[in-house]
């Protein structure tokens, strides 16, 4: 009985959700409209679901979640299944925002690209002091490290003067660089979106949950961007002759209880937390992307949300 009265207000709430999403405005699709709608709506004792979870509070949560989806702080989502191409689950994904260091992808991509020598010597100049934000950086003026050391730091540690060390000795420079990096943008339908700089720090650097999916995908096919985003930890000498040791920026990968093939973090004050993620979630190739969440923690409990929906979705 229990199960027939959730099929039957199922069944109530999706009629009445199709006639909603009918008569929405045509920029809908930039809406979280269920949302709207189930706060415009329920709960209401006249109605069958609203009747349903006044009746029984303590599953309130969990059948809204598997009805209407993950319950998330972060201003715009987008859950996708790599393998069939399937968007499990969308709020506001063409909604254009800044992404700060999820840019870092875009930037590995042009350099593995470029096939510059990745053994090649690189020395930090003052080129690389952060002028926007007035960030610092555990690289010191003078220290010299591999292209390839550069590349797992910027995407591992999401270390700024790495990557904007990588771009200013592209050839051409660091405006060749930029280039570049919209070239590919569009070269992959990534329509929304427009780069200034390679780090991120720029908050004219923008896209959409939507674009950034066709970067995860295009990303996922670099092995060494793969490998170096989902990489835990790693030293380096420094000018200074210290030794400075990298953690990866993301929880997710340092609690390793995830399958994770690929990530990128952002934070600047405009663009809020962020992450891209793909995974492994009950043997299924999801991409996540969270964008402007309140702060690192609710950026995780997002990810850990969604992890549960879609095993929920699975099971049920």
């Amino acid at each position: 009985m229990f199960i027939s009265r959730i099929n039957k207000t199922a069944a109530t709430l999706g009629v009445s959700l199709m006639l909603a999403i009918s008569a929405a405005p045509a920029a809908a699709d930039d809406l979280d409209v269920l949302g709207q709608f189930l706060q415009q709506n329920f709960p209401d004792e006249k109605d069958p679901l609203g009747a349903f979870l006044v009746e029984n509070p303590n599953t309130q949560i969990s059948e809204q979640a598997a009805i209407a989806g993950p319950l998330l702080s972060s201003q715009a989502a987008l859950i996708m299944n790599n393998r069939t191409g399937e968007i499990l689950y969308q709020k506001n994904i063409n909604r254009v925002m800044p992404i700060a260091s999820i840019s870092k992808l875009m930037a590995a991509m042009v350099v593995l690209d470029g096939k510059q020598n990745m053994n090649e010597q690189v020395t930090i100049t003052e080129s690389e002091i952060d002028r926007l934000k007035g960030t610092s950086s555990r690289l010191s003026i003078g220290t010299t490290l591999t292209r390839r050391e550069l590349l797992h730091l910027g995407l591992m540690s999401s270390e700024n003067r790495a990557i904007h060390a990588l771009g200013r000795t592209y050839p051409g420079g660091i405006s060749a660089f930029v280039s570049a990096m919209n070239a590919k943008a569009a070269s992959l339908g990534m329509s929304n979106t427009r780069f200034y700089e390679p780090t991120g720090l720029d908050s004219r650097n923008v896209s959409t949950a939507s674009d950034l999916s066709k970067l995860v995908s295009a990303a996922s096919d670099y092995p060494v961007i793969r490998r170096d985003s989902v990489s835990n930890s790693g030293s380096v000498y420094t000018s200074t002759g210290r030794q400075q040791n990298y953690k990866n920026s993301n929880a997710l990968v340092r609690e390793g209880s995830w399958n994770i093939d690929l990530q990128k973090t952002g934070y600047i004050r405009e663009s809020g937390r962020s992450m891209v993620v793909k995974a492994r979630i009950n043997n299924q190739p999801i991409t996540i992307v969270l964008l402007n969440s309140p702060s690192s923690s609710t950026r995780v409990n997002d990810a850990r949300q969604i992890e549960s929906w879609v095993n929920q979705q699975r099971r049920s």
